[in-house]
C-alpha cells in the first residue's frame, strides 16, 4: 500500500517537471520575444524604443557564442517587424 502510494506521487512529480520543461522550452522555439536565431543568424524583433546601434550589439554577441563575426542583413524599422543578421567565421563568406 505504501509503496504503491510513492509510485503514485513518484509520477505526479514527473509529469508535472516534464510539463514545466515543455512550457519552458516553448518560449525558445520561433520567432518569439527578442532575439531568435542559430549558428548562421538570427532576427531581432524591432523595438521603436531601442537605439540602432544596441541591434549590432545584440547580433554581435549571439555570433560570439560560436566564435563568429555578425552582419546585419535587413532593417525594417516598423514595429513589429524584424531585423536579420547573419553570422560568418571570416568578413565576407557567409554560410
Amino acid at each position: 500500500m505504501r509503496r504503491n502510494l510513492w509510485v503514485v506521487i513518484a509520477l505526479a512529480l514527473l509529469i508535472s517537471s516534464a510539463a514545466r520543461l515543455a512550457v519552458a522550452g516553448a518560449v525558445f522555439l520561433g520567432p518569439g520575444r527578442g532575439l531568435t536565431g542559430n549558428d548562421t543568424g538570427g532576427i531581432i524583433v524591432y523595438q521603436p524604443n531601442l537605439e540602432p546601434d544596441v541591434y549590432r550589439e545584440m547580433a554581435a554577441n549571439w555570433c560570439a557564442r560560436w566564435n563568429r563575426l555578425s552582419h546585419v542583413t535587413s532593417v525594417h524599422r516598423e514595429y513589429g517587424d524584424y531585423i536579420s543578421f547573419v553570422c560568418m567565421d571570416r568578413p565576407g563568406v557567409i554560410h
